[in-house]
């Protein structure tokens, strides 16, 4: 397997949390990926419960489908070790942090849609190392920035499960008045080792019907019971649940196991075979989407710098924070857009080679390319209001204005009449003095003519001097 595990949020021995920016733009803005629509897709949930390991299997149903284009036995070979994001048995942490794979998914649609899709391991919650705002924190942070969050859970949907998802459900209420869009796109509840199927069926139909029993409202519940699982439903665009069965005694007591389908039991890999594709095929991908606009890989690098931001602090933020840092990280990326625009627009009038325009000219040229790039901006999808908008929009125009500044002088360095304007006039003054010295040696004033060759000097030299100063 080619690609690897690249650490883009790690954590420190203080429990804080830190951006690795770099890594994290080498692996969003390749050539091929920067442009394109993004799904991605998170595991989250509490330690130890095999999140790493299923996600090595959705990298082979990857590698499979979107780079050998075979999905004919995709599970791969039964002697071969499970490779991809670290994972191991027993019952200490492995994964921290963030992990991003470095390589990125991609897929053309007829309808010409291009996306990439990204994979996201994450550090399990409640382990011996790490506070409840740690774990809150890699939760809050995955749910953000995923369009699909599997929420990893053990036999089970419990009370406390739903209860961690309250955040998101008073961020969702907010941003739900705030853009009139759904803030999420897909969770699905992913039940490990369940162990009732005679109850409700392995499966996506035995997960609907056990999610249905879980989120069902009664008048028996206390009201911010009731009112968490209507905001669940109305935060997500879609809930979605999928029970898996225990992969083996085997997996689970030895030590030695490494991975190899062939000891793990027939029903776990056919619920494989059901829940990968269900996820990851071509036709069932979600666009990542923030205020009802898609986001492409380039932006995604905005979001986590500023989420990134509001989680620093000693205590998790409050559901407003999180929503003036996705409209601040929203606007962000459509100023960026736009100044990209201007950019190519001006480019195309006056950068490079392309020949000196009037000051006139250009004036005229920068007002088109800067009216079409703040149309840009302000017909993009935004969240946080007009006044919101109106600070940002005020900001674009300064950077629009420094940026045309850059393309004025560029311009004006092409203007052979002004660039040769010095060396004419020192040229001028001494053919005029040559002349003159010649008029005064005629009539027999030496002194003046004397007085003329030696000004006339003096220029010639002073243009040697500022040739060899302006070339040199």
């Amino acid at each position: 397997m080619p690609g690897e595990a690249v650490q883009v949020i790690s954590t420190s021995e203080e429990h804080t949390f830190l951006l690795n920016e770099d890594q994290l733009s080498e692996v969003l803005m390749r050539e091929e990926v920067k442009d394109r629509y993004v799904c991605v897709v998170s595991v989250a949930g509490a330690f130890r419960k095999g999140k790493s390991f299923l996600l090595d299997f959705f990298l082979r149903y990857m590698y499979s489908k979107y780079v050998r284009h075979d999905v004919t036995d995709w599970l791969g070979d039964e002697n071969s070790p499970l490779t991809g994001f670290s994972w191991r048995g027993g019952s200490e942490r492995d994964t921290t942090g963030i992990l991003m794979w470095s390589d990125i998914f991609l897929h053309d649609y007829p309808n010409g849609d291009k996306i990439a899709i990204i994979l996201l391991d994450t550090q399990g919650a409640f382990d011996s190392q790490s506070t409840v705002r740690d774990c809150a924190t890699v939760f809050a942070l995955s749910t953000m920035l995923s369009s699909v969050q599997i929420y990893n859970l053990s036999q089970n949907i419990q009370e406390d499960d739903l209860q961690h998802l309250q955040l998101f459900t008073e961020y969702g209420r907010l941003a739900l008045a705030d853009s009139g869009k759904k803030p999420f796109q897909r969770l699905q509840f992913l039940v490990r080792d369940w162990s009732f199927p005679y109850e409700a069926e392995y499966g996506a139909l035995g997960g609907e019907q056990i999610l249905k029993k879980r989120l069902e409202i009664s008048d028996k519940q206390h009201p911010e019971l009731q009112s968490l699982r209507r905001h669940i439903s109305s935060c997500f665009q879609e809930v979605a649940c999928f029970l898996m069965p225990h992969p083996g005694l085997n997996v689970a007591t030895n030590p030695n196991f490494d991975g190899r389908l062939k000891d793990i039991t027939p029903e776990f890999k056919q619920s494989l075979r059901s829940l990968v594709p269900m996820l990851l095929s071509p036709d069932n991908l979600v666009y990542k989407e923030i205020g009802g606009a898609r986001i492409r890989a380039r932006d995604l690098i905005q979001y986590f710098q500023s989420y990134m931001t509001i989680y620093k602090g000693d205590e998790l933020p409050e559901p407003k924070s999180m929503l003036v840092a996705t409209a601040e990280a929203n606007h962000l990326t459509a100023m960026a857009a736009a100044k990209e625009m201007y950019n190519q627009l001006m480019e195309d009038v006056c950068g490079g080679t392309r020949p000196y325009l009037s000051t006139g000219h250009l004036e005229a040229e920068h007002l088109r390319c800067k009216d079409k790039a703040v149309f840009q901006f302000l017909a993009k999808r935004k969240m946080g209001g007009e006044d919101f908008t109106e600070k940002f929009r005020q900001q674009l125009d300064t950077d629009l204005e420094d940026m045309y500044i850059n393309y004025k002088s560029h311009n004006e360095s092409k203007n052979i009449f002004k660039a040769a304007r010095t060396p004419a006039v020192y040229f001028a003054v001494a053919v005029i003095f040559y002349i003159l010295s010649g008029i005064f040696g005629l009539v027999g004033m030496y002194t003046f003519a004397n007085f003329s060759n030696l000004i006339m000097g003096i220029a010639l030299l002073t243009l040697a001097l500022w040739a060899y100063i302006r070339y040199s």
